[in-house]
């Protein structure tokens, strides 16, 4: 465990390098700093930080440089996130309030945490199999073809066109959509297969084949992956910081073209707080120059999806770590709202 003191030096060196980019030397330390020693003391303790990996030289120069596991000590020893300012957070409020749709929303988040942070950001569409149903509505298009219009807690709209084995009358329409509400509105999506089971018994037999089918095209639609959707905006963000990367940003723009690769980190962060991989924690080699600060969103106190941003290991951590948190909530809110 590092003394109170040398904790104090390691966060004036992360404090430091992130704001000038340049490597910390001892005297600058003293002298931008109240450390309460001599730069003596000063140079000693980075030597101990040094010999223990915290810090880095990265070349000749007396400058030096936190390591990934510099960042993390730093991290995790944080008082707490910066919070915004008023300001920000009425144009946050402001920003997302205009949004007419989920679309607009996750669009609007996008472009959001990417201006804040001035990062890469990530949102990810909330899942169904996280979601509730808020209303399952039925249209007839023709004697034997229906659109089923799928309402989730969350504002997803998912549509599917079902060809029926039969002419199915307005009457038996109106009386099927009323059952069908009944037994699923406000119930999770993964009850909802045991909800319906029997419901074609309680139909007359020449429409049992419709309702049948229209649950098959009703579960379908459940189970389906589309949920597995992201939106990615800011990635010119990262171009601002092009000597952070070792010699190249191309693996890292290779490695957020892959979604795949993007939902597993997403996934990897906490239901409640802010979770923070950093540099060689990230399992994809083509992110171990970065760090993925991202939280979980919803509606009541479950999260039904995460958001978040990458950027450099060398990032404003508080002031990140906050804004994510923030926009987090106000996105919770309006889906709750919606």
């Amino acid at each position: 465990m590092l003394s109170e003191r040398r904790l104090e030096v390691l966060r004036a060196i992360v404090q430091d390098y992130v704001g000038t980019e340049e490597p910390v030397g001892s005297k600058a330390l003293t002298e931008r700093h109240k450390l309460g020693v001599s730069p003596a003391t000063v140079r000693n303790d980075m030597a101990v930080l040094e010999e223990e990996g915290y810090i880095a030289q990265p070349h000749t120069s007396a400058g030096r440089i936190p390591t990934d596991k510099g960042y993390r000590l730093f991290v995790d020893k944080l008082a707490g996130v910066k919070p915004l300012s008023s300001p920000e957070r009425r144009a946050i409020q402001n920003f997302l309030d205009g949004a007419v749709d989920l679309d607009d929303v996750v669009g609007r988040t996008v472009r959001l945490l990417a201006q804040l942070t001035r990062q890469v950001a990530v949102v990810q569409y909330p899942s169904l199999t996280r979601s509730t149903v808020r209303h399952v509505e039925l249209l007839s298009l023709a004697p034997a073809r229906l659109m089923l219009v799928l309402i989730t807690d969350t504002g997803r709209v998912e549509q599917r066109m079902v060809d029926c084995p039969a002419p199915f009358g307005e009457t038996s329409l109106a009386d099927l959509r009323a059952r069908l509400n009944s037994r699923v509105v406000g119930r999770r999506f993964t009850d909802v297969p045991q909800l319906v089971q029997d419901l074609p018994e309680s139909f007359e037999t020449e429409d049992r084949g419709t309702v049948s089918t229209v649950l098959a095209t009703l579960l379908e639609t459940l189970v389906e992956e589309t949920e597995e959707r992201l939106m990615i905006g800011g990635t010119a963000n990262l171009t601002r910081f092009g000597h952070d990367f070792p010699l190249t940003i191309r693996p890292v723009l290779e490695a957020l073209e892959e979604h795949v690769v993007l939902l597993k980190l997403l996934g990897e962060a906490k239901e409640s707080g802010v979770t923070v991989r950093i540099g060689h924690e990230n399992a994809h080699e083509g992110l171990n120059s970065t760090s993925v600060v991202s939280v979980g969103y919803g509606s009541g106190g479950e999260a039904v999806a995460k958001l978040g941003v990458v950027g450099p290991t060398r990032m404003d951590y508080p002031g990140t770590m906050g804004a994510v948190r923030a926009v987090a909530r106000y996105v919770g809110q309006i889906l709750a709202e919606s």
